[in-house]
């Protein structure tokens, strides 16, 4: 795999090498000692993944509080999104900045968002499955979100969501009292 970091410390796309042949092709997601090298959390005791039959569907934004805070791997298995993560780490150069990227099921770039960022992402194609390693288990006391559409950031989304959650829209404004 192929490491490139962003702007936002600890945010990093993973390109895989893809090996093919008549029958298609083969790709590594996850590798403990690459993510190792790179100083990127080795351990995976979850995965998950996200089924979005609608396009336009908007997930986010979600994070972890302390000491549940988990890092993030995400692939999009099958169709396209439009992905933002958010950095919610007051001691870092980048706190409350943003970073956008484009994932798809043809360039299979995956996304590796850091403890203390949120993420959100929004499908811009039907059928549209994500894969997830998380860092950390989910732990529903510590599961924390704030809208999309928080005027703070002022996050350039491709186009309206058509579909969101009435739990993501129960989210208020985003809250540093939240991070802690």
């Amino acid at each position: 795999m192929d490491f490139q970091q962003l702007s936002i410390p600890g945010v990093w796309i993973l390109t895989p090498v893809l090996v093919g042949d008549e029958r298609g092709f083969f790709r590594r997601s996850f590798c403990r000692d690459e993510f190792q090298q790179h100083g990127l959390d080795p351990e995976a005791p979850q995965g998950n993944i996200s089924v979005n039959p609608t396009y336009g569907t908007l997930r986010g934004f979600h994070f972890q509080s302390a000491p549940n805070e988990e890092a993030k791997t995400l692939t999009c298995v099958t169709g396209s999104i439009f992905n933002v993560v958010l950095d919610l780490r007051p001691n870092s150069p980048t706190f409350l900045k943003w970073e956008t990227l484009e994932l798809d099921d043809v360039e299979c770039k995956s996304i590796h968002v850091p403890k203390g960022c949120a993420n959100a992402y929004l499908t811009t194609s039907e059928n549209t499955i994500i894969h997830y390693y998380m860092s950390e288990r989910y732990v529903p006391g510590a599961a924390r979100g704030f809208r999309y559409d928080d005027p703070a950031f002022k996050i350039p989304w491709p186009f309206s969501p058509h579909l969101i959650s009435q739990k993501d829209l129960s989210y208020g404004a985003f809250s540093a009292d939240e991070i802690g």
